[in-house]
């Protein structure tokens, strides 16, 4: 059992920056890779990006070249550095976590769900 607490969210002007973080407890050890997905609303749930445990990245069209998703092992915690926000970037946004040895782009892969925090781009 894993569970995943997230921090970071708010408001930002097109153009700014945030940081998300989520931090893990519990079987971190079986956690093969992390992910960060995102609901806009009236839209499912979709993938922004994810990390697995050997370094390979998949990234979303939508936020490649401005966002980064990074891990600190020691810390038990991952970040989404979202940079160049733009007001279409507004969603929901949900750390994951999956212990199958897969790059978990689909929502079938995750088995863990972090709370959810808002991110508001203003123009």
């Amino acid at each position: 059992q894993v569970q995943l607490v997230q921090s970071g969210g708010g408001l930002v002007q097109s153009g700014g920056s945030l940081r998300l973080s989520c931090t893990a407890s519990g079987s971190v050890s079986t956690i093969y890779a992390m992910a960060w997905y995102r609901q806009r609303p009236g839209k499912q749930r979709e993938l922004v990006a994810a990390l697995t445990r050997t370094g390979r990245t998949n990234y979303a069209g939508a936020v490649k070249g401005r966002f980064t998703i990074s891990r600190d092992s020691a810390k038990n915690t991952g970040y989404l550095q979202m940079n160049s926000l733009k007001p279409e970037d507004t969603a929901v946004y949900y750390c994951a976590a999956a212990s199958t040895p897969v790059v978990p782009t689909r929502l079938r892969d995750v088995d863990y769900w972090g709370q959810g925090t808002q991110v508001t781009v203003s123009s």
